[in-house]
This record gives C-alpha cells, sequence and structure tokens, in this order.
C-alpha cells in the first residue's frame, strides 16, 4: 500500500490535465459540431429506398456475393471491390432489406473527410482555418444534384482515403501515403490521381530540404502496390480483377459520343459546383486574376509562393480524374471538393476577406441544397416501385428476373435474382449513360458476354421475369435482334409502368 500511495498524485494530476483537454482541446470542440453538420446535410439521404442506380447495382451485388457469387466472375462490375465488400458485410450484419447502414457509414465518410480537411487547413493558416475547412467542406458535399451527393456510392467512400493519402504525404509519412492511395484506388480507379500531388510532395521535399528521395520513393511504391497485390491475388481471380478494373473499360471510357451533350453536362455540372462553393471560391479567383493581370500576388500574411502548389497539383490531378470517359457525371465532381476546399481557405486566410460573409453565402447555398434534396422529385422511384411491385406479385422468390435497362436497383426493390452477372444491358451493348448511340449493339459488347449470357440462361433456364427499361434508348429490343427474339418467342406483356415493359414467360 504504501509503495502504490505516492502514484496517487499523479494519476489525479494526470486525470486533472486530460479533463482540461477535454473541456478546451480544439478537436473535442470541433469534431462534434462537424458530427452534427455531417449528419444534418445528409438526413435526405434516408427518405427514399434507392437514390441512383450505383446503389442498386451495389445492392444487389452485395445479395449475389452473399448467395455465393465470386466477384469478377458471376458477379462483374467495371468498379475495384471494397464498396461492393462493405455493402455486403453490412448486409451479412443488418440484413439487405435497406440500405439505411451504409448511408450511416457515407455520413461517417463525410465526417472523416471533413475532419482530415481541417487537420490539413490547421497546419497550415491556423485554427479558425482549420475549423473552417471541415465546416465549408460538409456545406459544399451536397452542393449538386441529390441523386449525387446523397448516395453512398463510389466517391463518397472514396474521400476519406483520398485526403488521408494527401495529408500522410505533407508529414513526409510515405508508406502510408502509398498505402492510403491503394486504398482509394481499390474504392474507384479514379481515386489513384491522388499519387501525382503525392508525388510532388516527395519531389518538393527531396528538393528543397536534400531528403533521400530513393527511399522515399520506394515507400510510396511499396505502399501501393501491397493492398492492391493482396486483393488481385488473393482475394480475387488475378484475370478478372485485371480485365474488370482495368483493361476492360477501354470501350466506355471511348471518346465517340455527343460532344455537345458532354460538353453541356461539364458545364452544367461545373456551374452547379461553383454556385455552391462561390462563398470561398470568389476570394480565390479574385486573387488568381490579380495575379494574371499584374503578374504579382496580392500582399498576404505569412504565404510562401510555393505553399500551395501541392493544393494546385492535386486540383489538376482531381480534374483530369473527373474528365476521364468524358462522362462528367455530377458525382464525379466529388473528388474536386477537397482540394477546392483548401484552395478557398487558404485564399480567404492570407487575404483581408473576412469569413463571416463566406460563411454566410455558404450556410445560404447549403440551406438551399439540402431543401432541393427533401423536395426532389421521384417520378423515377415511384415508377421502380411499381416495376418492382409487379415482378414480386408475378414471381417466386425462387424465380429469376432480367433487367434490360439501365435500372439495376429493380432486382434489389423486387428482391429477385438476376438471370445474369450483367446487371444492365451496357455490357451487353457497350451503353453508357450520356454517351449516345454512337458503338452501341451486339457487335459492341463485353468480349464473349453473349456467349456466357446464352450460357447462363441455358443453364439456369429462361427468366420468369423480363423488364424492358430500355424506352426509346439506342439499346431497345427492337436495335437488339437476339433480345427482340426472345421477347416475341417466350414473352408476353403483363404490365405497362410509363417508358418501362413487363413480361412474363408463356405458359
Amino acid at each position: 500500500m504504501s509503495a502504490a500511495t505516492p502514484t496517487l498524485p499523479r494519476l489525479d494530476a494526470l486525470y486533472a490535465r486530460v479533463a482540461e483537454r477535454c473541456r478546451t482541446g480544439y478537436w473535442t470542440r470541433l469534431v462534434p459540431v462537424l458530427a452534427v453538420l455531417a449528419t444534418f446535410t445528409h438526413i435526405p439521404s434516408f427518405l427514399r429506398p434507392v437514390w441512383s442506380p450505383d446503389e442498386g447495382y451495389l445492392a444487389t451485388q452485395a445479395r449475389m456475393l452473399s448467395d455465393g457469387g465470386v466477384l469478377y466472375d458471376t458477379v462483374v462490375d467495371r468498379k475495384p471491390p471494397l464498396l461492393p465488400w462493405l455493402y455486403e458485410a453490412c448486409f451479412s450484419v443488418f440484413g439487405s432489406l435497406s440500405l439505411w447502414p451504409l448511408r450511416t457509414l457515407a455520413i461517417v465518410a463525410h465526417l472523416v473527410t471533413a475532419v482530415l480537411l481541417a487537420s490539413i487547413a490547421r497546419g497550415r493558416w491556423g485554427n479558425r482555418a482549420g475549423g473552417a475547412a471541415g465546416v465549408l467542406y460538409l456545406m459544399l458535399s451536397i452542393g449538386l444534384s441529390p441523386e449525387d451527393t446523397q448516395a453512398a456510392t463510389f466517391e463518397v467512400f472514396m474521400l476519406p482515403t483520398l485526403v488521408a493519402a494527401f495529408r500522410y504525404a505533407e508529414r513526409r509519412r510515405w508508406l502510408a501515403a502509398g498505402i492510403a492511395v491503394a486504398l482509394c484506388s481499390l474504392t474507384k480507379q479514379t481515386g489513384g490521381a491522388v499519387l501525382l500531388p503525392v508525388l510532388w510532395m516527395l519531389y518538393q521535399d527531396a528538393r528543397l530540404r536534400s531528403a533521400p528521395w530513393r527511399s522515399a520513393l520506394l515507400k510510396v511504391g511499396f505502399g501501393f502496390a501491397l493492398p492492391i497485390t493482396l486483393v488481385a491475388v488473393i482475394l480475387t481471380k488475378p484475370k478478372g480483377f485485371l480485365f474488370w478494373v482495368v483493361t476492360g473499360s477501354g470501350d466506355y471510357a471511348s471518346l465517340n459520343g455527343p460532344w455537345l451533350q458532354m460538353f453541356g453536362r461539364a458545364l452544367g455540372n461545373s456551374a452547379i459546383l461553383l454556385a455552391a462553393g462561390l462563398g470561398f471560391l470568389f476570394p480565390l479567383g479574385h486573387r488568381l486574376w490579380v495575379r494574371l493581370r499584374t503578374g504579382r500576388s496580392l500582399p498576404v500574411r505569412g504565404e510562401s509562393h510555393g505553399a500551395v502548389s501541392d493544393l494546385w497539383v492535386w486540383l489538376v490531378s482531381s480534374v483530369v480524374a473527373v474528365t476521364t470517359g468524358f462522362h462528367f457525371f455530377g458525382h464525379y465532381y466529388l473528388q474536386l471538393m477537397p482540394p477546392l476546399v483548401l484552395l478557398g481557405v487558404g485564399a480567404v486566410s492570407v487575404s483581408a476577406v473576412r469569413w463571416k460573409p463566406v460563411l454566410v453565402y455558404s450556410t445560404v447555398a447549403c440551406t438551399a441544397f439540402w431543401a432541393l434534396a427533401v423536395a426532389w422529385p421521384g417520378q423515377q422511384m415511384s415508377q421502380n416501385n411499381q416495376v418492382a411491385n409487379t415482378v414480386a406479385e408475378r414471381s417466386t422468390p425462387k424465380d429469376t428476373v432480367l433487367v434490360w435497362g439501365m435500372h439495376p436497383e429493380l432486382y434489389w426493390l423486387s428482391d429477385r435474382k438476376p438471370a445474369t452477372r450483367y446487371l444492365t444491358a451496357g455490357f451487353l451493348t457497350n451503353f453508357s449513360g450520356g454517351k449516345g448511340g454512337a458503338d452501341v449493339g451486339e457487335q459492341y459488347s463485353v468480349p464473349d458476354a453473349w456467349q456466357t449470357f446464352d450460357k447462363e440462361l441455358s443453364t439456369n433456364g429462361l427468366p420468369e421475369i423480363v423488364v424492358d427499361d430500355s424506352g426509346s434508348a439506342p439499346y431497345q429490343p427492337s436495335q437488339v435482334p437476339k433480345i427482340e427474339n426472345l421477347l416475341d418467342t417466350h414473352y408476353q406483356v403483363i404490365g405497362a409502368y410509363g417508358d418501362a415493359m413487363v413480361y412474363r414467360l408463356k405458359d
């Protein structure tokens, strides 16, 4: 007892210090605020069962995997495996009838992203800038179409590791940076673009500090290669992983398509994002304009000319990532948000601009986008529910279904098994949203896709229900003889809902 007694004052002092830091600590005050804001901005995500076809695809994939499917073999997609596995894990714990666990995890992903951005900004421009970066990111994170920002899809879960890679590189933790880039790439391929600013910071560090760049580069390379190798070789079939994640997306990302439509989508989503972030992007644009017009920067408080070069490299790499494939979907633009927020926060922090108008504008814009999400029209969702209810009523859980279209959520909503591993018509026709009718047809399918499709129908039997969700798309049955012949020979119409036709196998 006597030996232990002297330690009690020390424990009391330690407890007092911890309690004091909890009361006055920067993060203990900021993180709860960010958590509340992350939750509030994404409450609308819980208002409908599915926000986008990507969610429906992931949910259907997860069910197929839970039933014994093999990723990149009997379950296929042109995406890396981490998010399908996360969906599968959530379904195994919480069941597969709702996406609320994924929506909750999406809020956590946004919160982690905000905290990491706050850490980066705080290290560069001080406490106030750190808090502003976290808050502004969360308000900007819903600054696109609600279908792009409220869905629990690839870009949302890619962002934490994206920002972590930059943060680790900033602190010269090269091995961790490489691992973070790999995890980001295994969530979505374009996340690998963050490797460019990581290497830029490595180069700058070697040039300015005469640091041993070879060992740092080796650490980045090893950290990047190890997780990808483990996933490709151990957890999936290497050949299938290479094809579906890397080499098999060439036609999908081709330049053929309606350029005017693609340009309009790119310009439209860029304008929406600009409007959402104008509060902090205007000071950034003003600084750039002054520099271009006069050849010199505005007077700043303690900023060196190279202080934000890594942020500009990050932004450029993100622009390249968004441009890849020339689809310009709104959810692609989520990848631009972290570097834009940091550049905007930096511009405000080192200038005479006050934070109040920046935060007021961002709050107003965030409120408008939040209200838009709450009131977002649900015609497509209503049609999908009607179709799914008909499919469920006119089939049994043992029956299979074929959805000929681009709405794989119909499989999940109807709780019926797909008749094929190809969950959208795109794999069999090379159609992709926003690309028009160029190079669309049976002859442009994924190699051997039709042979595999025929084999699946021959082995498992014809699907009990076929949903033609093609509407007037260039892959409608009249343009695809094999599907037209299948429907004419074996099926009869049992329902029509908007532009969707429901067929049932003839008796």
